[in-house]
C-alpha cells in the first residue's frame, strides 16, 4: 500500500459532489487535529492523505491523529503513520463495529488485533472506542460494553491515550470508566455532552475534543461547554470527512479546516487566539506525545 495514494472506503451516504473549501486564513500558531479520517474518500475530487496534510500544514495544523473504526482502518491508520512525519495513530472497533463482530464469533479475534497494533510506537491511542446508543438496540450493548472495556485495558496496558465515542450513553460511558478505571489520558471526541459532563470531565482530568458542530447553531450546549472546560483539557479536531464547520457546511471537511473551529472557539471563549492555539497544541502534544517519535527509517 503506498501512504496516502488509496482509500478503504467512502462514505456511508455516498460522499458528496461538492469541492472542498479554500483554505482559511492560516494560524499563526500551530495546532493538531486530533482525530480525523483520511482513508474515507469524499467529495467531487477526493484528496489523498498527503494533499490533506500539505493543506493542513499550509495553514498552521501542523500534523493530525489519524484513527481506525476497525481492524482494516485500523492496520492502515498504524501503517501510514509509521512512515508519515505528520500522522499519529489511533486504532479501535467502533462500538457499533462491536455487535456485528460478536454475532459472527469474531470480535475477540479482533480485539487481539488492536492489542497488537496499539504497541507500535506511532499508534499513540486506542480509538474510537466506547458506547453508541443511537444505532445500536438494546440486543447489541452486552457486546459494546465488553468491547469498550477491552479497549480501556489495552489502552491502560500500552500506557497510551483514550479516544472515547460518546453518543446518547453519557451516564453509562462514564459509569464504565469509573468502574473499572479510566486510563491516564481519557478524550472525549468529539465532546457532545452539555456543561455538566464537561465540568464532570474536567474535574476527573479527561480532555474534551471539540469539533465543527461547536460552530453549529443548535449546538449552545456544546458551546456552554466549550467554557467550562478547563484550558489544559481543550482539543481540536475535525472528525473528517464529517461535520464541516459554519460557514463550509455541505462540503468536505479536511484537516486544513481547523483554523476556522480554532477562530470559533477563541471568540467564544473571549481568548486570544494565538494564547489558545499554543495552549491547544501543548494539550494535544501532552495527550500524544511527539510527532517527531517513533517514525519507520526512511522516512521523509
Amino acid at each position: 500500500m503506498t501512504a496516502g495514494a488509496e482509500h478503504l472506503r467512502t462514505r456511508s451516504d455516498g460522499g458528496r459532489a461538492a469541492e472542498y473549501p479554500p483554505p482559511p486564513e492560516p494560524l499563526a500558531v500551530a495546532v493538531y487535529d486530533n482525530h480525523t479520517h483520511l482513508e474515507i474518500a469524499d467529495g467531487a475530487l477526493p484528496l489523498t492523505a498527503h494533499e490533506h496534510l500539505e493543506r493542513a500544514a499550509s495553514v498552521g495544523v501542523a500534523g493530525a491523529v489519524q484513527v481506525g473504526t476497525d481492524v482494516a482502518t485500523s492496520r492502515w491508520s498504524a501503517e501510514i503513520a509509521a512512515r508519515e512525519p505528520r500522522l499519529l495513530a489511533a486504532v479501535a472497533l467502533h462500538p457499533n463495529e462491536a455487535p456485528e463482530l460478536d454475532r459472527r464469533g469474531e470480535l475477540d479475534a479482533a480485539i487481539a488485533v488492536i492489542d497488537e497494533l496499539a504497541a507500535r510506537p506511532r499508534v499513540r491511542a486506542v480509538g474510537e472506542t466506547g458506547l453508541d446508543f443511537y444505532r445500536t438496540g438494546d440486543d447489541g450493548r452486552d457486546a459494546q460494553f465488553r468491547s469498550f472495556e477491552a479497549h480501556i485495558d489495552i489502552a491502560k496496558r500500552h500506557g497510551i491515550a483514550l479516544q472515547i465515542h460518546d453518543r446518547d450513553a453519557h451516564d453509562e460511558v462514564v459509569a464504565t470508566l469509573r468502574r473499572v478505571g479510566a486510563p491516564e489520558t481519557t478524550i472525549f471526541h468529539c465532546f457532545s455532552g452539555g456543561e455538566e459532563l464537561a465540568r464532570l470531565a474536567g474535574d476527573a482530568g479527561w480532555y474534551c475534543s471539540f469539533a465543527g458542530n461547536v460552530t453549529f447553531k443548535n449546538a449552545g450546549n456544546l458551546r456552554e461547554a466549550l467554557r467550562v472546560v478547563p484550558r489544559d483539557r481543550i482539543l481540536v479536531e475535525t472528525d473528517a470527512p464529517y461535520l464541516t464547520p459554519v460557514p463550509l457546511r455541505g462540503r468536505p471537511n479536511a484537516p486544513y479546516l481547523v483554523p476556522h473551529t480554532m477562530r470559533f472557539m477563541a471568540e467564544a471563549l473571549g481568548a486570544d487566539l494565538d494564547e489558545l492555539c499554543a495552549q491547544v497544541a501543548a494539550n494535544t502534544e501532552r495527550a500524544y506525545g511527539s510527532w517527531a517519535d517513533g517514525l519507520e527509517a526512511g522516512s521523509a
